[in-house]
Order: C-alpha cells, then structure tokens, then sequence
C-alpha cells in the first residue's frame, strides 16, 4: 500500500466515530475525490479517543462497535483505513481489520506500544510529540524496526509553545526524512489550541490550508486532515477540524 512515497498520500475523516451515517458521508466524498484526482486516500477515524481534555468528553464506540464499523467503510467503500491505539492490546485486534495503525504523538515513547503495533506487520504512523524534535524521533522508529517492521511513517503535528498554544517547526519534516521516507504533515492538529477552550481543545481551522502548503515547500509527501460535514457540531476536535466541502480545495493546492 503507497508504497511509493514520492506518490502523495491523504489521511482524511473525522476525528471520532460518531455514528454511522457520518462515516458514509465522509467515505462517499473521499472516494469521489480518489476517482477524480487519482490520489491515494487513507479513510481516518478514532474509535476512542482515550485522551480528551474532560472525562465528561465524548470519546467513540469503543473498540469492538468502532472497528465493526471502520470494517464496514472498508469494504463498501474500498478505502484503505487508519486508527489510532492507547494500549497495547488494542493493537492485534486493530490490525486485522485497518491498514495504518497510528501512535498518539503524547505516546510516541512507549516502547510496548510501539512493538505491539510493529508485531501486527501494518504500516505504523507515529505522530511527533509536542515536545520532541524531529531527529529525536529516531528512536521510537529505531523500536518499531528492531521489532521486525519496516514499514513507519512519521507524522509532524506542532510543539507546544507555551500553555495552550502550538508552533510549527516545519525544519523537523526534512530533519524526519532523512529517518522515514514518508512523513506526513497534520494539518489540523497543527492548528489546536490544547485545552484552550475551558475544558475542551479550541483552535484555528483557518490556517489548515497554509499549513498544508507549507508542509509541502519542506517536502512533506503525506497529509493529514481532519474532516466534518458540520465541524463546528463535531464531537471532537470541532474547532480545528476541516469542512469536508473544503478539503477538494485543499487536495487540489497541493498536486
């Protein structure tokens, strides 16, 4: 799967399992966009999300209903999947049914998620902490090797830059390079405000595109993107999530 990175690859749907009717959606565009621009696109979605700012936050199906319904996208659709996992044993069940298994960036350290993920011999997608350089993330990639597994990608998605505010070094993509061949830029995520809006993360979905851009001029070959039809209803992340209307535009900017 991609396995030409010079081939641009998207990450794109919404940051939580809500429902059903939502994943349909949001698959429907996402393979009409496939079709029309001849793009690799990876169908996203959390089945919970174990780190929201609030407990009283809505998480996701959990595992067993959320990876039935990822299951179900995939094979009416034939979007390959990406999800994300908090634990190692999430990691044997997630693998049987997705295709990128990602790493939370708070989480990129811990070594037996890291081998856990690279045991099922899916593409594993580490996210760069908040508080980490890009040439520091030789060592969760160095894990996930030695455990077997080739296949990592590295994701870039902002460093914290004093309370409740993030920063984009974009040096870090280049410096990330020369440790994987993919490196994605998350174009959203990038553009939170962690825990900015009094119990839940706030941000600017406004800058998503810029961010996009940038990523490209410093050789990114991979975009993450959080998708809604109605963002600012959406359960999670709203404020930094993307229109799904947008993102043709998007797309297109960057071929």
């Amino acid at each position: 799967m991609m396995k030409n990175p010079a081939n641009p690859v998207f990450i794109a749907g919404p940051c939580v399992i809500e429902n059903a009717r939502l994943l349909d959606e949001v698959a429907a565009e996402l393979v009409r966009l496939k079709e029309k621009y001849g793009v690799d696109i990876i169908f996203k979605a959390s089945f919970d999300k174990a780190n929201r700012t609030s407990i009283n936050s809505f998480r996701g199906p959990g595992l067993e209903l959320g990876l039935r319904m990822l299951g179900d996208i995939k094979s009416r659709y034939k979007l390959p999947l990406l999800t994300d996992i908090h634990e190692c044993y999430q990691a044997e069940p997630v693998g049987k049914v997705v295709d990128v298994i990602q790493i939370p960036a708070f989480l990129c350290r811990q070594t037996d998620l890291l081998v856990a993920a690279a045991k099922t011999g899916k593409t594993v997608n580490i996210k760069k902490a908040q508080f980490l350089s890009g040439k520091d993330m030789a060592y969760p990639v160095q894990k996930v090797r030695e455990s077997g597994n080739e296949k990592v990608w590295l994701t870039e998605r902002g460093n914290m830059f004093g309370y409740n505010n993030l920063v984009v070094d974009f040096r870090n993509i280049p410096d990330m390079l020369e440790i994987t061949p993919r490196v994605v830029m998350d174009c959203t995520h990038s553009v939170q405000r962690p825990g900015g809006g009094g119990g839940i993360t706030s941000g600017n979905r406004e800058f998503v595109p810029a961010m996009a851009r940038a990523a490209k001029a410093f050789g990114a070959n991979g975009w993450f993107l959080e998708v809604h039809p109605e963002p600012d209803k959406a359960m999670s992340d709203a404020a930094n999530s993307l229109r799904l209307e947008d993102l043709e535009q998007v797309i297109v900017s960057l071929l």
